[in-house]
């Protein structure tokens, strides 16, 4: 498929940060290390962006290239997300409501197997993702944790043990010795910020039950990974989006620093500071971000050429 002027449009949004897809995602702005209260990203734009769902029913939907709006529930988990955090910064109650709605259409839509489909619309042999299953698991706990409901944290038990399944068992999870990697696509190899995304939901499921068995082992499994990974996801002057050559854009990269800025919090390991300062530097060196950002446009146009 070549390119197009959809995709063209697309990515002068999220270059020029007008894409709801792509808004600026640093470090949260109230999350605890002892409790869970906010999100660890920033996803507060989602919903200031997007004013006209408050005081509606309405949730996010995403625009394909055939000018049809689909449920992305990704998009869903985030906006809750973004709303929890705007009622704990502000108290207003409009907020809570959103969060309420989201939460509860993330209820009503988990499979059985505790699992959303989550990329139906562009993989439909291939629908399911760690970094959903994460997000969802987020979302769930601080409905549990604001609502008292214990059907949340057992749903979020179920979205833990579907994603921390094997691939090869219909899961996002891949074991290798004694690594766990969470895939953000199961037919791709591993992106990072998805990969941490999944990381977060399993903190904060252990953070919520003060786990001290599976749960907690499998998280400290899949952080040591990560962490012997992040080699990988650098070069010499920027970060890689996953571990299949593509360069990160600047959103992404600077997604990737606020990451290693909350791990680091959360976890107290100086190697996410290390990767934190080394991008965060390497984002403010123009010359470096022109490079990537060339990189990767050239990444784009061959892959769409290609398609």
């Amino acid at each position: 498929m070549a390119l197009t002027l959809y995709n063209i449009k697309k990515w002068y949004k999220m270059v020029t940060g007008k894409s709801v897809l792509h808004v600026n995602q640093d470090i949260g702005k109230c999350f605890s290390t002892t409790e869970v209260k906010g999100y660890y990203n920033n996803l507060t734009d989602k919903v200031r962006m997007q004013p006209e769902l408050l005081g509606t029913d309405a949730l996010p939907k995403i625009a394909l290239e055939n000018g049809k709006e689909v449920i992305f529930p990704v998009a869903i988990f985030q906006y809750g997300l973004g709303a929890y955090d705007l009622y704990l910064m502000t108290g207003d109650e409009q907020y809570r409501e959103k969060f309420l709605q989201c939460v509860e259409w993330t209820s009503d839509h988990q499979e059985p197997t505790g699992a959303w489909k989550n990329f139906s619309h562009i993989y439909p042999d291939h629908p399911y993702g760690a970094m959903a299953q994460g997000e969802a698991i987020s979302l769930l706990v601080r409905a549990y944790i604001s609502t008292g409901i214990s059907k949340y944290l057992e749903q979020a038990k179920m979205s833990i043990d579907f994603m921390i399944k094997p691939v090869s068992e219909g899961g996002t999870a891949i074991y290798r010795d004694n690594e766990l990697i969470l895939l953000e696509y199961t037919h791709k190899p591993a992106v990072m910020n998805g990969w941490i995304f999944a990381l977060f939901g399993i903190y904060d499921y252990v953070l919520a039950t003060q786990d001290e068995g599976k749960y907690k082992e499998t998280m400290l499994q899949t952080i040591e990974t990560l962490k012997k990974y992040l080699p990988r996801f650098s070069n010499s002057f920027w970060s890689m989006y996953d571990l299949d050559g593509h360069y990160a854009s600047p959103f992404y990269h600077h997604l990737h620093v606020a990451q290693m800025q909350a791990l680091y919090q959360l976890t107290q390991q100086d190697i996410f500071n290390e990767y934190a300062k080394r991008w965060e530097n390497e984002y403010r060196n123009p010359i470096k971000k022109g490079t990537a950002f060339l990189i990767k446009a050239f990444q784009k146009i061959i892959e769409r050429n290609n398609a």
